[in-house]
């Protein structure tokens, strides 16, 4: 995939839409791409958070602990961003991303992904979107479960 190519596939993200292509090609030529064979995690839950990945083709698991082993608990793919959720406020990864299938992902490090926040307040609000969602949809799945 192309610089140009990568670019485009970063406008699609819902967090990167209304970020000017200039600023997309710098994010772009300063994360790393990196490709993930089924099977094998991208970061596993307790893990400290070094990046967060944007995911530009392909389909990951999202697993966590519990007592009784691994549960599934979500899907994610093409345009979705993971592990932000460790690198924003410091704490272990939350869960333990799992390539489904052939992934290939741009990697954002920490650093790169404050600076980015700090210089475009539109990514720090859709970032915000997309936590309150996963927040609303976490609470209405332990709804049902505990009327159940």
């Amino acid at each position: 995939m192309s610089l140009n190519e990568e670019v485009e596939a970063l406008r699609s993200v819902p967090l990167f839409a209304k970020i000017e292509p200039s600023k997309l090609k710098l994010l772009a030529f300063t994360s790393e791409r990196l490709t993930f064979s089924a099977g094998q995690e991208l970061f596993h839950q307790g893990d400290s958070g070094d990046a967060a990945y944007i995911i530009l083709d392909g389909q990951a698991d999202v697993v966590v602990d519990t007592p009784t082993g691994e549960l599934a608990v979500a899907q994610v793919g093409k345009n979705d961003l993971v592990g932000e959720i460790a690198i924003l406020i410091d704490v272990p990864r939350t869960a333990t991303i799992r390539a489904a299938s052939e992934l290939t992902t741009l990697a954002i490090t920490k650093d790169l992904f404050f600076r980015m926040v700090s210089e475009f307040p539109e990514m720090a609000v859709e970032i915000m979107r997309e936590l309150a969602h996963r927040l609303e949809a976490t609470t209405a799945q332990l709804r049902e479960a505990s009327s159940a």
